[in-house]
């Protein structure tokens, strides 16, 4: 428990706000009305409902899937409820739904083909037979194994806390924004003294958005729903675009000028900052994803100071206060502890047609903490479950000893009925909340 503990305080943050990306933009900008919180409780009680279901029936379900799917089946009804009117900003930013589902989808196989062939390796590198035993009985295995056991175990743990533990960082964040958007909207524990540094990247950013917007004509009434709709076309570049950034980023730097900072910001004006830094960092964000377009597009360090003021808006917006990253460490850590033996016995048990040795086990754990760690790195959601269960899965067939075909059926049941499913309960759940709410006024 302490690795997991230790996993999830010193995570960044990145996974939890790529996952919040997922979201409909207009829903995000408003996530303290009425189809903001509808949105927050769809979301909260579509994952939990499935992944209390499955763990009822022992299947190792992927808590990541069943957010992931319940955050697109919010997007989807949203986007239903709102066609014709707020047009894709109401949707799914179905360009970020790839990235993340291609990795859910990857994931497991890098799992299980690492691990055959990490267990291949050991056998060549480290001859010991008593690794590629199976434990016998009650006895302990000897202090070397048992010193690697618990290393891999550790690298797994904390590899769970630093990944898993960030989607309820991300759900948390979303009903503080909506609740207490005067504490929590802006990151209120930035000095003072970062306040010269931002006004002067926002005037390096200047320059760049003037060259690029060629004289376009925009007012200041028009610049924040010039940017929504580049966000719903997911086409930035554009002079009138640009001409938007640079009125919208003016007005952003004046304000925390004459505040002073942005821990002085007064609560009337919070939402309103808020929102205009989050438009701005996502059309920065779309305009310099791809690092090698970004170079060509904005030559000579141009795509630098692009990055250092996207960096500088990200820091003030999308931030995790210490106790909420604590109370999710706490919250996971309980929930291992409490609920660990229905999952633990399908994967230690029932995938494989033997039991695990020694080094089947500290194969499978080695490469899923290796492959939970490089998505954390890459700020991408993976399953925990799942890889172990693939990694376990590769572990067997890599020593040849076969896998029980009816419990990887119901593994890959539960993971292809996963996103459908936490899709269409969230769909419904937000309509029926969404319509409670505007009828509670």
């Amino acid at each position: 428990m302490h690795s997991n503990f230790i996993g999830v305080i010193i995570s960044t943050g990145a996974v939890a706000y790529s996952i919040i990306t997922l979201l409909p933009v207009d829903l995000i900008l408003h996530v303290g009305s009425a189809g903001g919180y509808a949105m927050i409780f769809a979301l909260l009680i579509a994952a939990v409902l499935w992944n209390l279901g499955t763990w009822w029936l022992g299947l190792p379900n992927s808590s990541s899937h069943a957010l992931i799917g319940s955050i697109l089946g919010v997007g989807l009804a949203n986007q239903l409820l709102n066609s014709g009117t707020a047009g894709g900003t109401s949707g799914v930013d179905w360009a970020q739904a790839q990235n993340v589902l291609v990795t859910l989808l990857v994931s497991p196989v890098i799992g299980f083909i690492g691990a055959m062939v990490l267990l291949w390796l050991m056998k060549r590198v480290i001859p010991n037979p008593t690794l590629y035993q199976e434990p016998k009985g009650e006895t302990p295995p000897p202090w070397g194994i048992r010193a690697l056991l618990v290393f891999t175990c550790t690298a797994v743990s904390f590899a769970h806390g630093g990944n898993d533990g960030q989607k309820g960082m991300g759900l948390i964040m979303l009903i503080l924004i909506g609740v207490a958007p005067t504490a929590y909207a802006l990151n209120r524990t930035m000095p003072d003294s970062s306040t010269p540094a931002f006004v002067r990247t926002v005037g390096d950013a200047h320059t760049v958005f003037i060259a690029h917007a060629q004289g376009a004509n925009v007012t200041p009434e028009q610049a924040a729903p010039v940017l929504t709709a580049a966000l719903r076309t997911h086409q930035a570049d554009k002079p009138q675009v640009y001409a938007a950034l640079d009125i919208v980023s003016a007005d952003i730097a004046q304000q925390i000028k004459d505040y002073g900072a942005i821990a002085h910001v007064p609560a009337a004006a919070t939402r309103n900052l808020r929102n205009q830094m989050y438009l701005v960092y996502d059309t920065l964000r779309l305009l310099t994803k791809d690092p090698e377009k970004a170079k060509a597009d904005f030559p000579n360090g141009d795509d630098k100071k692009l990055k250092a003021y996207q960096g500088l808006l990200e820091k003030g917006t999308r931030f995790i206060p210490t106790w909420v990253k604590i109370s999710v460490a706490l919250a996971l850590g309980l929930g291992t502890m409490v609920g660990w033996k229905r999952i633990v016995v399908t994967v230690g048990e029932k995938i494989g047609k033997t039991h695990l040795t020694y080094g089947m086990g500290a194969a499978a754990e080695l490469m899923a903490a290796s492959t939970i760690l490089l998505a954390q790195f890459k700020g991408m959601p993976v399953s925990t479950t799942h890889i172990l269960s693939s990694g376990v899965a590769g572990a067997m067939a890599g020593n040849g000893s076969g896998v029980q075909v009816s419990t990887v059926r119901n593994i890959a049941l539960a993971w292809v009925t996963t996103l459908p499913a936490a899709m269409a309960i969230a769909g419904v759940l937000y309509v029926v909340f969404l319509q409670i709410a505007k009828a509670l006024g």
